[in-house]
């Protein structure tokens, strides 16, 4: 059962419905994301059986033996995609334990005319005996950035700008990225850091789970538990949001707990944000809004920049000190 801050909104409601449904939806949609920053939400274009199928295609992945996957190590990648196993990505320090494989737009490389963050674009890894991996993940890709924009155009009228602000932001090329996760059972004496806590660094981000729970958002100090909910799919909002705002839309902390000894769990995440080479300008808001706005939370391990390339290759640098070495040294240096 959902947590009873977190509420259930429908896409389909939005998109289809008459004046008062999308009045309707974009009021629910202000409240979940000043409040909180998490929400459900159905009717974004993914149905069970492609689901299912999506999630049969990832365990097969991490059913692959350990030598495949390491073929697809991200530290061959300057792009950051490909597979990492336990205990190599690192979050505030500590290190998460699960098993990933980083996938983005199969885009061409840009070049690099000395800016590190173009490297960030650039082709996947992909595991040449699962075919279907590359159709699944690339039609999850294609529907959640359908969803995505249109939850962006709802997202501008709940900021009182106008349905279309953000369009031009995301056109042609927006960051996809996606995390194909598998989270392994640890013993109660081990740490339970599947991931440790964290603000996502872009705009948007879509977590669809299996059938296991883990996910925790951190809200009035405590934890709160975001169980799988069949038919729909988990919204955060992330860091650039947050900033745009002066904190009136909330980046929230979150973090995923191990599940038990002898069982494992899967998870895919998709995170959207405008084009590399964009840097939005902060938004004026209304002054009944401006007035709720709380600030941005400053951290000084995460200076929060509004360029896209920037504020992602930062983030990847810091979660990823294996391939910052190989292919960023220069500007570590």
């Amino acid at each position: 059962m959902t947590h009873p801050i977190l509420p259930i909104l429908d896409l389909e409601q939005f998109i289809n419905g008459d004046e008062h449904s999308k009045a309707q939806f974009v009021d629910t949609l202000r409240i979940a994301t000043h409040d909180v920053g998490f929400f459900y939400l159905k009717g974004f274009g993914l149905d069970d059986e492609a689901t299912r199928q999506l999630f049969d295609s990832v365990r097969s992945f991490f059913a692959l033996p350990a030598a495949e996957k390491q073929a697809l190590h991200m530290v061959n990648s300057p792009h950051f995609r490909g597979y990492t196993s336990e205990g190599t990505e690192i979050t505030r320090g500590e290190k998460d334990w699960r098993e990933q494989i980083d996938i983005g737009a199969e885009r061409s490389i840009l070049p690099s005319d000395e800016i590190p963050w173009k490297r960030l674009q650039g082709p996947n890894q992909w595991p040449a005996s699962l075919p279907a991996l590359r159709e699944h993940v690339q039609q999850l890709q294609t529907t959640l950035t359908t969803a995505g924009l249109a939850l962006l155009r709802a997202l501008a009228l709940v900021l009182g700008q106008s349905e279309q602000h953000f369009t031009e932001a995301f056109s042609d090329a927006p960051v996809q990225h996606v995390k194909l996760i598998r989270y392994p059972g640890r013993s109660t004496n081990e740490p339970n850091q599947g991931v440790g806590a964290h603000k996502d660094s872009g705009c948007l981000t879509f977590v669809l789970q299996s059938d296991k729970a883990g996910l925790q958002v951190y809200h009035q100090e405590k934890w709160i538990d975001v169980a799988p909910i069949p038919g729909t799919v988990v919204i955060n909002l992330g860091e650039v949001l947050e900033l745009l705002t002066d904190g009136y839309l909330r980046a929230t902390l979150h973090r995923v707990v191990s599940p038990a000894e002898q069982e494992d769990r899967l998870s895919i995440a998709f995170f959207l944000s405008p084009r590399l080479d964009t840097a939005l300008p902060p938004l004026t808001l209304p002054p009944e809004l401006a007035a709720k706005a709380r600030g941005v939370e400053q951290d000084p391990q995460n200076v929060l920049v509004p360029h896209t390339g920037q504020n992602l290759l930062k983030g990847r640098l810091r979660s990823h000190p294996d391939v910052a070495q190989r292919h960023y040294a220069d500007v570590l240096s």
